[in-house]
């Protein structure tokens, strides 16, 4: 009976330790993957079968609605946050921020300058704070330390660096004897191309069918590192792509002077700091000034958009339609492709699909809003969201289940020590454990001390 006691108590032991210290391997993991400009109907404009085999094996949703300016750093900021704009601060891809009276530009070091990122807290920050491990391939903001922390694995924004060696870098970190849970990958196929050409280029096909060979190769290589079914991966991008021409430009030399304004973002929604004093000149040389720009003084701009609540969003707001493009005149440089419109136009939306162990196989989905993905992001890596104008609601129907441990969620604050909690916890378990089994050992030789000792098993009969 001893020896069964102890096989019994053993066997707690080695479930209790191998519970514990397979907590960091046992974890969800997720891949996000953004190719940035990618249009949600470039699929069907050529072959492209990689795309298509994800979409039979798993998640395709047809209309994705970004968020207003439907540029790259806004939209890829919102993915990580699930907040609006307005409400994350990263407002444009060039914006002026009066409090701390610096420009941010993608031409400028200012990007790396974390205060303009610190309205908001991007998973990879929230994920480490719950103990796990993050790894990001040239993903807007994450070579930026926010809120004080940098992605465990990241790499420094380099263009010239291949999709194969960002893939690369992602599987190792993916099998490491630390590996990540959660891993980023940015392209910037095909905007680059879709500026140059336009999105109605016929040369366009070919860029699509490159985008769908990487999209292949990073396929290839999941399932040679055994991943491929194990990992969920998030196929997406930022924002589509709409054809402009040099018949469509708007000058606003032509109705207002240089000298009374800043340009602070551009074409095709200008962004208009008026000198001190000027708002209302300014405003009311442009507001009934072409019949394809629509003018906004910063309160007037409509709620739908959520884009006037922050101190980076300027005091005059100009919005070009659909394909038309304003410049200060026709020296300027045009884009043959470009995006930035309202995020209700078709052509602003971007490509959503999703595969992996936890998402239903060969699934067509009608619509969901991208500031959505992020409740589902933090669903999936088993963290807790932050505040966020998503909805997991929308998006729980990809879903085959419930995943192991979503209805326990680690708390917030000792997220950093669940770990060790976990460790100390077990620990204590055995110890209770083996108190159990020596009483149980004790009390099994009481009838023989009893005996040979009848004066300690009186005050023990006692008690």
């Amino acid at each position: 009976m001893s020896l069964n006691c102890y096989s019994g108590v053993l066997a707690v032991c080695v479930m209790i330790f191998s519970s514990t210290f397979s907590f960091q391997q046992d974890q969800p993991t997720v891949l996000l993957l953004s190719f940035d400009g990618f249009r949600w109907d470039y699929i069907y404009k050529v072959p492209t079968p990689n795309f298509h085999y994800v979409m039979k094996n798993g998640v395709h949703v047809k209309q994705v609605t970004n968020v207003f300016i439907t540029k790259t750093y806004p939209n890829h900021y919102t993915m990580v946050t699930g907040l609006y704009a307005e409400s994350h601060g990263i407002v444009a891809n060039e914006m002026y921020d009066p409090v701390l009276n610096k420009t941010f530009s993608l031409n400028s070091k200012n990007i790396y300058n974390s205060k303009f990122w610190e309205e908001a807290c991007p998973i990879w920050v929230t994920n480490q704070m719950e103990g796990h491990k993050s790894g990001a391939a040239m993903w807007p903001g994450t070579d930026v330390k926010i809120h004080g922390v940098f992605p465990t694995h990241y790499m420094f924004y380099n263009e010239s660096v291949s999709f194969e060696d960002r893939v690369a870098k992602l599987i190792d970190w993916f099998t490491s004897d630390e590996p990540i849970n959660f891993g980023l990958l940015y392209w910037e196929q095909p905007d680059a191309m879709g500026h140059i050409l336009g999105p109605e280029d016929p040369r366009m096909g070919a860029i699509i069918s490159e985008v769908d060979d990487k999209l292949g190769y990073l396929v290839s290589e999941l399932k040679k590192a055994q991943l491929w079914d194990r990992l969920n991966i998030i196929i997406t991008s930022d924002h589509g792509m709409t054809q402009s021409s040099s018949e469509r430009v708007i000058e606003l030399d032509q109705y207002v002077a240089r000298e009374l304004y800043t340009m602070v973002d551009h074409s095709p929604v200008v962004a208009i700091l008026p000198k001190e004093g000027k708002l209302d000149e300014v405003y009311e040389a442009l507001v009934n000034a072409h019949p394809n720009m629509t003018v906004y003084k910063k309160e007037e701009i409509p709620n739908r958009l959520h884009y006037k609540h922050n101190s980076k969003i300027q005091p005059i707001l100009v919005m070009a339609e659909k394909g038309w493009e304003i410049l200060q005149n026709k020296s300027d440089q045009l884009l043959l492709g470009n995006h930035g419109y309202d995020n209700i136009l078709p052509e602003m939306h971007p490509l959503f699909l999703a595969h992996g162990p936890a998402f239903r196989k060969n699934i067509t989905k009608e619509a969901v809003s991208l500031t959505d993905l992020y409740p589902l992001l933090c669903h999936l890596l088993s963290v807790n969201p932050l505040p966020n104008n998503g909805s997991f609601s929308n998006v729980e129907d990809m879903l085959i289940g419930e995943l192991p441990g979503d209805a326990h969620p680690i708390c917030c604050e000792q997220a950093p020590y669940a770990y060790f909690v976990g460790v100390l916890l077990g620990s204590t378990l055995v110890v209770v454990f083996l108190l159990v089994f020596i009483k149980h050992l004790t009390y099994s030789q009481l009838p023989n001390m009893q005996v040979q000792h009848s004066e300690i098993s009186q005050p023990l009969l006692q008690g």
